[in-house]
């Protein structure tokens, strides 16, 4: 089957959004991106005395229920002259799109052109490792490098964002089971990476997985294997790449997950990097990201997610 034919609910095509979550003093609340800037779901929601969740996991977790309410929230309120339902993006405090999630599992040397780059064999199944929340981050967040950091390195990357408990489910429909997909960065320390022959304490330090500033829901991208990525550090592009070099595919890493864990609604999945890190350049030329950088990150229709390091 094409991966065209995949929506999140066979049952019916919601109306495709992208969505945030904003930092509303000690809360987080959704935002809709729309044309007369970010509508405020719950502010909306009081207006119109509608009913619809107010955060990205409740949302989440309802299901076609909640997107549906959320939709007709939105139309009702482009139609509304009141301009107060709406925020202009520059006002707009962004967090990680996903604030809680109970898994944030990252596949390793995805792409054949950074595997070699990285010197490392092409692996025959997905190479899986973790981070934890404490790594989120947002766009346009300050990120506070360790304070003994030497070689910081950036990894654009395509989100998974889970949309239903998924436990053994085939490739065939493996993306059934989605929500969305969003821009991240698996940042890395690569000196802490390497210092053991585990991964986990070089890709888990505070702020190393900056996610958003959307989540695109999943009927609006047809096609995940068939985007294109960038990665540009100070205005200068670093990666330039597709999703359709994966060397295993969104629906085969959701489906082999699903064959030894319990993925659940919210769940990320960082889905690998494709080359033009700095581990794969010579020696003599890797420059490692250090305080007062400036990372952009951007994935096809899912947005550019801005981040500086300090």
């Amino acid at each position: 089957m094409h991966l065209e034919l995949f929506y999140f609910w066979k049952t019916e095509r919601m109306g495709a959004m992208k969505l945030l979550t904003m930092r509303k003093e000690s809360q987080y609340e959704i935002g809709v991106q729309t044309d007369r800037g970010i509508l405020d779901v719950k502010s909306a929601a009081r207006h119109f005395s509608q009913t619809v969740p107010y955060t990205m996991e409740t949302l989440i977790e309802s299901g076609s229920e909640g997107l549906k309410a959320l939709t007709r929230l939105v139309a009702q309120a482009q139609k509304e002259t009141a301009s107060f339902l709406f925020l202009p993006e520059k006002q707009v405090v962004y967090a990680p799109c996903v604030t809680n999630p109970e898994k944030i599992l990252c596949v390793g040397l995805n792409y054949r052109k950074h595997a070699l780059e990285s010197q490392m064999p092409i692996p025959t199944s997905p190479v899986l490792f973790s981070k934890f929340n404490n790594a989120l981050a947002a766009h346009r967040e300050t990120i506070q490098l360790p304070p003994l950091s030497e070689k910081i390195d950036y990894e654009a990357e395509m989100v998974i964002v889970m949309g239903k408990t998924a436990n053994n489910v085939s490739e065939a429909e493996a993306l059934n089971y989605v929500f969305g997909y969003a821009t991240g960065n698996d940042l890395s320390d690569r000196g802490l990476q390497f210092k053991s022959s585990q991964w986990l304490l070089g890709k888990t330090c505070n702020g190393f997985a900056p996610l958003g500033p959307y989540i695109v829901t999943a009927d609006e991208v047809l096609n995940p294997d068939h985007l294109h990525l960038e990665c540009r550090v100070n205005g200068e592009v670093r990666q330039s790449s597709n999703t359709q070099d994966l060397i295993f595919s969104c629906p085969a890493v959701i489906s082999y997950i699903s064959q030894y864990m319990t993925l659940k609604p919210g769940d990320l999945i960082f889905t690998g990097t494709p080359e033009g890190v700095i581990l794969g350049y010579p020696k003599e030329k890797q420059v490692w990201l250090k305080a007062g950088d400036e990372v952009v990150t951007v994935v096809e229709g899912l947005g550019e997610l801005r981040i500086t390091l300090a």
